[in-house]
């Protein structure tokens, strides 16, 4: 009885000790994202394009631009949310609410890691089944796809550039350019639709053996679902686009429609292929690419630089703190 009651006492000490690492953990999160939200309000704060002052004039010259951006926030993480309903389908069926729970969640976690890995322990989190991590496979394939989508308009972004104020197309150097970006797409399209064939040759590979039932959901999607999530990935990939530019005209860039789709696409894809520290690193990369390729064509970098981080705190940092709402009542534990 004794040796029982011993053993209930431990087994209580561990559970009280598991539940305080985890409201630490919770704490910490909610530390460190209002840490960066305050950092990124005082690095912005400190560009006169993005004054109190400037905002009132935008407002008042181009209110319904930025009208249009705000409008757009829901909808693009609506449509992520949509994504992650579609592919969850496949070990869990969760609503469109869940969905959009769980990409909040995310997103929060991912506002205070390197490149954004909180997303899979977030939308992981807010799962009830009991083996929820081999649902780290679905996550992959969809930043997968949607990453998909953001080189093949990045790459003709990239050409676009590169052809009219670096290198002539019909030279040997311009034709080899091209090629190049054709086998990168090619190459990585290939790649989405013949990941079981991937799988197979991981399999040969001992010390990888413990690590592939985490991704071998990827070979179980068909072509036709590969597609639809292509499809969904895209259609984010579009307002995403159109926030970008309605606060581009909102700041007083005025250009082309193609000179504002190629100029937003080749930002969107040098921020996306670099590597991010935090939530601030992830400020400067976009940026900087933003006001280069816009520099180019004869725009205010300042001006840019408005719009930009105008367009990271409508979808990330808002949303980021939204997250805190979901995050701090969450479960760690297992579900049984």
């Amino acid at each position: 009885m004794n040796h029982e009651a011993q053993n209930y006492k431990q087994s209580g000490k561990v559970l009280v000790s598991r539940r305080l690492l985890v409201g630490l953990g919770k704490l910490l999160v909610f530390g460190l994202t209002l840490y960066y939200l305050r950092q990124a309000i005082l690095e912005a704060s400190s560009h006169s394009t993005f004054s109190f002052a400037t905002f009132l004039k935008i407002w008042a010259q181009n209110g319904w631009a930025l009208c249009l951006a705000a409008a757009l926030l829901p909808v693009n993480w609506g449509v992520e949310a949509s994504k992650w309903q579609f592919l969850s389908r496949k070990f869990e069926k969760i609503t469109f609410l869940e969905a959009y729970r769980a990409v909040l969640v995310g997103l929060t976690l991912g506002f205070v890691t390197p490149n954004r890995m909180g997303d899979y322990a977030g939308r992981i989190l807010t799962l009830h089944r009991k083996d929820r991590a081999d649902a780290i496979g679905a996550i992959l394939l969809g930043r997968l796809c949607q990453l998909f989508a953001t080189v093949l308009m990045g790459s003709a972004a990239l050409a676009y550039f590169v052809y009219k104020y670096y290198v002539p197309l019909a030279s040997p150097v311009g034709i080899s350019l091209g090629l190049a970006f054709l086998l990168v797409n090619g190459w990585a399209l290939a790649f989405l639709f013949s990941f079981q064939w991937a799988i197979g040759l991981l399999e040969r590979v001992p010390f990888l053996h413990r690590w592939l039932h985490y991704f071998a959901v990827i070979g179980t999607y068909s072509s036709g679902e590969l597609r639809q999530t292509l499809f969904i990935s895209g259609a984010r990939y579009l307002v995403f686009v159109g926030q970008f530019i309605a606060l581009l005209w909102a700041f007083g860039v005025h250009l082309s429609p193609e000179e504002y789709v190629w100029g937003v696409a080749g930002t969107f894809l040098i921020k996306s292929v670099v590597p991010s520290i935090n939530a601030l690193a992830d400020i400067g990369m976009r940026e900087l690419s933003a006001m280069h390729f816009f520099g180019l064509m004869g725009q205010d970098p300042l001006l840019v630089l408005g719009a930009s981080l105008t367009l990271w705190t409508l979808n990330i940092a808002l949303p980021s703190a939204l997250g805190l709402i979901f995050v701090l009542p969450l479960k760690l534990s297992t579900p049984r």
